[in-house]
């Protein structure tokens, strides 16, 4: 991989990262809820899953770090609400790789030139 551009590399890491955050079914499924709202504690999520609470807050961490959740401070308590442009711009990045990926790219086949 040592002949991908350095721009290339960065949005190649962004997305691993977002994609990684979403790896784990107990992360999709908040998701899931969060985005049936326009924000939520800790606890009501937990509330819908059968999940401890730190387990969730450790969960909702992580998505929050992938940038793709937000969190701000209410009171004592975090509300967490999705970043819906994070997840557009995501939803964007996978369409265009798998798109790539599926026609190839013209020329040798030589996905990285010297």
């Amino acid at each position: 991989m040592k002949h991908m551009n350095e721009s290339f590399a960065l949005k190649g890491r962004d997305l691993s990262a977002k994609l990684s955050a979403l790896s784990h079914p107990a992360r999709v499924e908040i998701l899931r809820h969060l985005s049936c709202y326009e924000c939520c504690s800790c606890k009501d999520v937990v509330g819908q899953l059968d999940l401890a609470q730190s387990t969730v807050s450790q969960h909702l961490k992580i998505l929050v770090e992938a940038g793709l959740v937000r969190c701000e401070p209410h009171k004592q308590r975090s509300h967490y609400s999705v970043d819906r442009a994070a997840l557009e711009s995501l939803s964007r990045s996978v369409a265009a790789l798998l798109d790539t990926c599926c026609k190839g790219l013209p020329g040798t086949g030589n996905c990285f030139p010297s």
